[in-house]
């Protein structure tokens, strides 16, 4: 069976990167190993998470949260069973979704285990053990990534009471205690979820600020707010054992500048430190398929490999982990194998924490900024100022600009804050099109509205703020 394009891997990445170059009338197939598409975000990741997310924090909304607005609720239960249910919709909703664009746009699907195995050639080798030869003129790697697991020390996971992000979204009760190993967007999320339906969550971080890699200042309130709502946090803490006890899991840590090792118990902990690229037993290395020190695929500018006629693309080569990065690095594979020219602004990429208040960053960092040597201006803007923010008694955070100091290009925008990942995007295109804070400021804006307060924030980059 020929193709013009073999896609292994059907997450955000690879089925994107199929329908976009199906659409530009290539002949396209699509290997999964998973019984349903969709990958880890559709299945185990971004959609069923963020399922649970609403849904639980729809219960602490309703459980403590809505009397000062004259909506008084008595007698609220946790019907966990449902919520579980009402995710397992959700999931099946757009995983459905999926095959049926792969229909509508004769995709040819495949359900095994890819292997590239040799030029142009892919072997497809089913649950059963049935094995087919594919080929095609050109290959994508998309096989995203999975768990990392904590480096240097062996962890049994169970996904029960040691639980990894998969375990993290099908709890059958409530814990009263879960340790987060791990400070990061899904430790602090998943964690979230758990604290809402009433376990006392503590996160273990190696580093000394959660969200390692995001805006400094973000960090720090951010980690403020999350405490209020009943986190405890262990910063600078290196884990050096986690293991099961008769009723629930140790885990040991020791300072990372040095100190007397300590330990503590809860009846489950979440391991969440990452993901590494998930490249075995896909015939790689006999392929001549370079991977970096990493163990990330090798690719240039225009995603080829170090093979002719293979490309790869997402979680399994350099960049964020991030689903909408992989998706448009799947429509820039496809018009660089149709011969257009594809491209991905890597600095106009937002990355969203779906936790409440919301944390959303596009471009860089006052710390970046300041190790680069870039003179910048900054800009912000409180929630506390904003006028539909105290209506909906969300308050907390703010919206911080960075901006060139001499030509007033945007580098960077930081919120946290109710609704901040729906707000980031009009900074990002602002970003995408090389406009300035004033720019922004000087946008009408709907009022009353959230996003007045990043038209503020721009405000008083390149001058002042009007309600400040």
């Amino acid at each position: 069976m020929s193709y013009d394009v073999i896609v292994i891997g059907s997450g955000p990445g690879g089925y994107v990167c199929a329908i976009k170059a199906a659409q530009l009338g290539l002949k396209t197939a699509v290997i999964e190993k998973r019984a349903t598409f969709g990958g880890t975000c559709l299945n185990i990741g971004c959609i069923p998470s963020k399922a649970l997310l609403h849904a639980s924090e729809v219960y602490a909304h309703a459980s403590h949260g809505m009397d000062s607005l004259g909506v008084e609720l008595s007698g609220v239960k946790l019907n966990l069973e449902k919520m579980l249910a009402h995710k397992d919709a959700v999931v099946k909703s757009n995983v459905d979704g999926v095959a049926f664009l792969f229909k509508k746009n004769k995709i040819d699907a495949f359900q095994g285990t890819g292997k590239i195995i040799g030029q142009g050639k892919v072997s497809v080798t089913s649950d059963s053990g049935e094995t087919q030869v594919l080929e095609a003129g050109n290959i994508v790697i998309a096989t995203g990534s999975d768990v990392a697991g904590i480096p240097g020390v062996q962890v049994d996971i169970d996904e029960k009471v040691i639980i990894s992000s998969t375990g993290g979204i099908a709890l059958d009760k409530v814990p009263e205690t879960m340790i987060v190993v791990g400070g990061g967007v899904i430790g602090l999320e998943l964690g979230s979820v758990w604290n809402r339906l009433g376990a006392k969550v503590t996160v273990v971080e190696y580093l000394d600020t959660i969200l390692g890699g995001m805006d400094g200042e973000v960090s720090r309130q951010f980690q403020r707010m999350l405490t209020k709502q009943g986190f405890e946090f262990k910063l600078g803490a290196k884990v050096t054992g986690v293991e099961k006890t008769g009723n629930g899991a140790k885990v040991t840590f020791e300072p990372v500048k040095g100190g007397e090792a300590q330990s503590l118990e809860a009846d489950v902990v979440l391991i969440s430190t990452g993901r590494k690229p998930f490249t075995d037993n896909l015939g790689l290395a006999e392929a001549g398929i370079v991977l970096d020190n990493r163990g990330r695929v090798e690719v240039d500018g225009n995603y080829h490999t170090s093979v002719p006629g293979i490309y790869a693309l997402g979680d399994v080569i350099r960049g964020p982990m991030l689903a909408h990065k992989a998706e448009d690095e799947g429509v820039a594979v496809a018009e660089i194998i149709a011969g257009q020219h594809g491209h991905v602004n890597y600095d106009a990429i937002p990355g969203v924490v779906y936790t409440q208040p919301e944390v959303a960053s596009v471009g860089k960092t006052e710390e970046e900024l300041k190790s680069a040597g870039i003179a910048y201006k900054a800009g912000k803007f409180p929630f506390t100022a904003n006028g539909r923010a105290r209506a909906m008694e969300a308050t907390e955070g703010f919206v911080k600009v960075l901006a060139d100091a001499s030509t007033d290009r945007v580098l960077g925008v930081h919120i946290v804050g109710f609704g901040a990942g729906e707000m980031i995007h009009e900074a990002t295109v602002l970003m995408e099109f090389g406009g300035s804070s004033e720019d922004l400021g000087r946008t009408t804006h709907a009022h009353p509205t959230m996003s007045e307060a990043v038209k503020e924030a721009a405000l008083a980059t390149f001058f002042k703020p009007i309600h400040l």
